[in-house]
């Protein structure tokens, strides 16, 4: 068969242009991620950069697995089971504090506030004095963030808990167990369970909350952590994968009835309205904080977290192994201008 220099021509270029539609499909990096806990309205950002295409677009192959507990995802990324995850970066303090040799960093905080809190009944004694809970029945999950921090939130609040009884109970029976009072208050994260207290009938004006980050507990919540033996071979995923993450809480806090819709799209046993009310919930008390208006999501103030550390040295028997530097990388955030939130 015959072919002029042309046809060849024409045909080496037909199939460069193939192969450069191919290269890009085959080279999306795999990230396997784990969130603190299931899926719930708070996690919308992570679901909208999903289903709109903003992880795809950074050449990224993005699967979301649900957590149990925002203690238990720092392992998971720590071992490279998960090369990305979301969990409390006090914990992570306390694991590296441990053992500085393990392979997991913050790389962008999404709780600026923390969401630590004790949910009680007013009906049972508690209110939003924190020394209300001495003398009380405290429901406790093992691996919650909230409980983490209580030995240096009863210090801060200056709690006696001499008289006090930690009972530990599962996530499943937390909010049961307080809305039949078999306990008096539960730890948790404020916007879940205040919200699924009102799902088991508490009536709004029974529900007392007491926000560690309001009396006097100066820490920051959960944030972005990475292996560092991926990040170091995988550099660009890791701000291609932020740079994306901010897009998706861009749209969630623009629009949480749009965020609930996404994560209802992976989780259709949830009610929407509920979903949109934990999201908002989240977005005020814990996302969009004044620092965060200011500077765009996902930073932190190194001094604040090098005095967050010194807390947690006399609360929490850290041994004083780590630093800020050790626990956040920021180099990975894309440029303030595309943190902003709207």
């Amino acid at each position: 068969m015959f072919f002029t220099r042309r046809a060849v021509a024409l045909g080496a270029a037909a199939l460069a242009a193939t192969l450069s539609v191919v290269a890009p499909a085959m080279a999306q990096t795999p990230i396997k991620f784990t969130l603190d806990w299931k899926f719930e309205g708070p996690s919308a950002g992570f679901f909208l950069a999903l289903d709109k295409g903003y992880f795809k677009d950074e050449g990224l192959d993005v699967t979301i697995d649900t957590g149990n507990g925002s203690v238990e995802a720092i392992p998971r990324v720590a071992t490279g089971a998960y090369q990305m995850g979301f969990g409390d970066i006090n914990s992570v303090i306390k694991y590296l504090d441990e053992d500085p040799s393990q392979k997991v960093k913050a790389v962008m905080m999404v709780y600026d506030k923390p969401v630590f809190a004790l949910v009680g009944r007013k009906s049972l004694g508690i209110t939003e004095d924190p020394k209300s809970v001495e003398g009380k029945t405290l429901g406790a999950p093992p691996p919650d963030g909230a409980f983490a921090q209580w030995a240096a939130f009863k210090e801060a609040a200056d709690i006696d808990d001499s008289d006090i009884t930690i009972e530990s109970i599962g996530f499943p029976v937390r909010e049961p167990m307080l809305a039949k009072g078999d306990v008096d208050a539960v730890f948790g994260f404020a916007f879940s369970v205040i919200l699924n207290l009102k799902a088991q009938g508490t009536p709004d004006e029974d529900i007392a909350t007491i926000l560690f980050a309001d009396n006097g507990l100066e820490l920051y919540g959960n944030a972005v952590l990475v292996n560092e033996d991926f990040a170091e071979e995988n550099p660009e995923a890791v701000k291609g994968f932020l740079k994306a993450l901010a897009k998706g809480f861009a749209d969630a806090v623009a629009d949480p009835a749009e965020g609930a819709a996404a994560v209802l799209k992976v989780n259709e046993t949830l009610d929407k309205d509920l979903e949109t009310e934990r999201l908002q919930m989240a977005i005020d008390m814990n996302i969009k904080t004044p620092y965060v208006e200011e500077n765009g999501m996902g930073g932190v103030d190194m001094d604040k977290l090098a005095a967050s550390i010194e807390t947690l040295k006399t609360s929490m028997d850290l041994q004083g192994n780590v630093t800020a530097d050790d626990v956040f990388d920021p180099q990975y955030l894309p440029p303030k201008e595309e943190r902003m939130l709207p």
